[in-house]
């Protein structure tokens, strides 16, 4: 039996509140915690003791004998992986079954003092800041892996020619460089709009307490030097009474997985026998229980599914937090938080998976190739040569290519420029023309559009943000472990050498 089980303190007395909560509700609102999420949960909290013990210690709040006891103690259960708490009921939560572990095995006169000039409310709304970051700092990792396989993607078939389409109908020619960078200049985006909600992340709202900060002369800034934020929280009550942050998050990872669902989209469109434009190999692939011939690129699917989550999410999230106080409330803190954390993972997870389908997928040029010319995607092309070259109407010259394209694909004739040749020989002079979808890119040089300089040119502007991204991801990263480092420095020099 483990200390906790066998403590003569009263974890179910609070002083105002007599006995536990109800086990039917605790087992609702706290439910079988596993090891693993004790663990991960207390890992954050024990990280912010440790802050707020050397801040409280410097600032004469706390005794150094004190702090060291506490130190000492808090080490030792982060080293164990907390296992003393592994397993025993919580009722009140995992972080009061900590903190009544530490005042039970230091005493009421020292482990009751953890707590002073801090709540349970700005200690949570700091853990869920630093579990953010993390989980965060992972999701654009991943992004910026994203970002990059595309763009290589993009210049290592920048020679592959593929028509563009609109309403699903081959319109005029592009590249795969061009196709691939436009993705990639939509992720550009979703990162800055990521990386601004991970700047969002860098204030601490530590030292508000449970809505309106404390008389205790802490010091929040520098508890918030030890963890690794740049500022702290300027006003206690919005420090206290905010989610919006997931809010914010949630509703640029579903912007985000929009573009995702869209690539996946078109992957899934062009992998079918009838486009076959791109090759996917088995390991990507699935196959029919039943029906012996099938070759599913399912994982598309799956991409798709696992993109909606997070509009899912942010919509529970924001009717949680709506018709709430603007103070500390349970449905802001608690209910609003729960669905970010399975939409990180499962875009994450879509993220990850997408990357290998860009990774792999071979293109199919000679297919690629085959509907450039039987889409007639030249026609564009044609009619606005014919509107320079003669000095003529756009829309009427509109008319009339459109009659030529009918013309050919009635076979009365064998291209536009025979039907040209056939039906207006006045716009027939020594000059035709090339209306070969290498010709036709080189000229679509206005616009933006795909033509070989500008496409390098996109290539090399996103490929510079993306190594901006994750710089500014490996500053951040560099910066929290250096914190880390100091804390468990400082924290550490406390421990009297007899008790280590």
């Amino acid at each position: 039996m483990n200390a906790l089980r066998r403590a003569p303190f009263d974890l179910a007395n609070t002083g105002r509140v007599a006995s536990s909560i109800d086990p039917e509700a605790a087992e609702i609102l706290f439910g079988n915690i596993d090891n693993t999420t004790v663990e991960h949960e207390l890992n954050y909290i024990a990280e912010v003791d440790l802050a707020h013990l050397v801040m409280m210690q410097e600032a004469g709040l706390i005794s150094a004998d004190d702090a060291t006891t506490l130190v000492h103690r808090i080490n030792d259960l982060q080293g164990s992986g907390f296992a003393v708490l592994q397993g025993v009921p919580s009722p009140r939560g995992t972080f009061m079954l900590y903190e009544s572990l530490l005042i039970f095995e230091t005493g009421e006169q020292i482990g009751g003092m953890l707590q002073a000039g801090r709540s349970r409310n700005d200690l949570g709304a700091t853990v869920l800041r630093l579990r953010l970051r993390e989980e965060l700092a992972i999701l654009v990792r991943d992004l910026v892996d994203l970002q990059k396989a595309l763009l290589s993607k993009a210049w290592e078939c920048r020679a592959i020619l593929l028509p563009a389409y609109t309403h699903y109908q081959a319109a005029q020619p592009t590249s795969l460089a061009h196709y691939f960078s436009g993705v990639a200049a939509a992720f550009d985006r979703d990162l800055e709009t990521i990386s601004a909600i991970f700047d969002e992340l860098e204030t601490c709202p530590l030292g508000a307490g449970a809505i309106c900060g404390t008389s205790f002369p802490i010091n929040p800034a520098r508890t918030a030097e030890l963890l690794g934020f740049k500022t702290t929280s300027s006003h206690s009550i919005e420090a206290i009474a905010s989610r919006d942050v997931v809010l914010r998050l949630l509703a640029a990872l579903s912007v985000t997985a929009t573009t995702l669902s869209r690539l996946a989209h078109d992957f899934q469109l062009w992998t079918t026998a009838e486009f076959n434009f791109f090759h996917i190999p088995d390991e990507m692939v699935g196959i029919s229980s039943m029906m012996p011939q099938k070759r599913n690129v399912y994982v598309l699917e799956n991409i798709k599914g696992m993109c909606a989550v997070p509009l899912g999410a942010f919509s529970s999230a924001a009717m949680a937090q709506h018709f709430t106080p603007f103070s500390n409330s349970i449905a802001v803190g608690t209910e609003s938080v729960k669905p970010v954390w399975g939409a990180l993972k499962q875009f994450a997870d879509a993220v990850k998976l997408t990357r290998l389908i860009v990774d792999l997928a071979a293109p199919v040029k000679e297919n690629m190739d085959a509907r450039l010319d039987k889409g007639q995607t030249g026609a564009t092309a044609l009619a606005e040569w014919i509107v320079q070259r003669f000095n003529l109407p756009f829309r009427q010259v509109h008319h009339e290519v459109g009659r030529m394209v009918k013309e050919v694909l009635a076979g009365n004739d064998d291209n536009l420029l025979a039907a040209m040749l056939r039906l207006h020989p006045e716009w027939v002079d020594d000059t035709l023309p090339d209306l070969s979808p290498e010709a036709i890119i080189k000229t679509l040089a206005y616009g933006a559009g795909p033509s070989p300089e500008i496409s390098q040119s996109e290539i090399s502007r996103l490929s510079e943000n993306t190594e901006k991204h994750r710089e500014r991801l490996m500053e951040k990263r560099s910066r929290w472990a250096s914190a880390s480092k100091a804390l468990r420095g400082i924290a550490g020099a406390l421990v009297r050498p007899e008790s280590v």
